[in-house]
């Protein structure tokens, strides 16, 4: 194991528990043969950070407590590497990388059937284990990928979200000239927009709240925006399953995936759909949500409902989607805040302030 770092201490935001989060010096990690130690150089903010800090959800840790460091979206450049990847050639130290969250033990009957992202005994980075708001992490070498020397550090901080996006639009199976309802315009939905149009979708309607987001996957490449919740917008829609009835003539979409939590617009994914189609659900519920679906309907048009879960065997497909320009990232990085800031910064998301997209702490 290698003990170099033992002694040293490091900048950490450290999470206790709801509303209570310190950034304190904390000890450098120290890594074991299989581990590379890194410098953090962006990590995004996630929805779940915001769950965990206001006590909306819990953590993946025997307590669901802290103390732990969150932040599971992030880039860094390597400082040490651990005795394995070493003999491998594998990483040096100068290497940009960018950190899979989710390290799987790679030796259960579910990872042996190649079902890594339902790992039974699998850590989290920023989730179980310590994660990227500090000032260095580590992380299994397995878990560590090459970042593109033309992707920023900044954006390919959005790797982890974008590798979930296009495991979601793999399992919407999207044929050419198809048409396609993106359900949440936050920035995993306005990836799955560019995603769904680079497939061959033949057209891409964006439903949603907040005209800003809107506005952003229209740039990105939604044919058409509709505002579902917001009667004074320009793009409101009462009757939704009205409005895609008529823009296919009666034939309902041809693949849906819900990019939203909202149990709502899972249901309206239901109504919209027409036959044979592909709906997928993306967004995590409430831990008791139920969803209705119209089970006689649903069986005479055929129509096949899956799920989504975390990103695997994609990573390689999103970072090439980023160094090719196939997605575009830029305009969802909508802040960027210091590590000192990031308890102002987890206020001003969830309180919408600025009219935020995707943050960045940049430590």
């Amino acid at each position: 194991m290698a003990k170099k770092a033992a002694g040293k201490t490091m900048k950490a935001q450290v999470f206790y528990e709801p509303l209570k989060m310190a950034y304190e010096d904390a000890p450098m990690p120290v890594i074991a043969a299989d581990e590379v130690l890194v410098r953090v150089k962006a990590c995004g903010i996630c929805g779940s950070d915001i769950a965990y800090y206001y006590g909306m959800s819990s953590l993946e840790t025997p307590t669901g407590k802290g103390p732990l460091v969150l932040g599971h979206e992030y880039t860094g450049e390597v400082v040490e590497v651990g005795d394995i990847p070493k003999s491998l050639k594998l990483f040096k130290p100068g290497d940009r990388v960018v950190l899979d969250p989710v390290q799987y033990c790679n030796a259960c009957d579910v990872c042996y059937r190649g079902q890594t992202n339902l790992c039974e005994n699998k850590a989290v980075l920023g989730v179980s284990c310590n994660g990227g708001f500090a000032e260095y992490s580590k992380s299994k070498y397995t878990g560590v990928h090459p970042l593109p020397d033309n992707v920023s550090f900044e954006h390919g901080a959005l790797t982890e979200p974008l590798g979930c996006a296009t495991y979601a639009v793999k399992n919407l199976e999207v044929q050419p000239g198809q048409f396609v309802v993106v359900i949440g315009p936050g920035a995993i939905g306005c990836m799955m927009v560019q995603l769904v149009k680079k497939s061959g979708a033949g057209a891409v309607a964006l439903l949603g709240t907040r005209d800003y987001r809107l506005e952003i996957g229209r740039k990105l490449g939604a044919d058409l925006i509709i505002n579902d919740g917001e009667k004074n917008s320009p793009y409101y829609v009462a009757d939704i399953k009205a409005k895609i009835a008529d823009l296919t003539k009666g034939k309902m979409a041809d693949r849906v995936v819900v990019a939203t939590g909202s149990v709502e617009a899972m249901e309206l994914a239901l109504a919209i759909s027409g036959r044979r189609s592909v709906i997928v659900y993306f967004g995590l519920p409430g831990d008791k949500a139920v969803i209705r679906v119209p089970a006689l309907q649903s069986i005479l048009w055929d129509k096949t409902i899956r799920f989504s879960w975390l990103a695997p065997n994609v990573w390689q497909t999103a970072l090439g989607a980023l160094a090719t320009g196939l997605v575009d990232v830029s305009p969802l990085v909508s802040h960027t805040y210091k590590l000192a800031d990031l308890v102002g910064a987890l206020g001003k998301v969830k309180d919408r302030v600025g009219n935020p997209m995707k943050p960045v702490v940049v430590p």
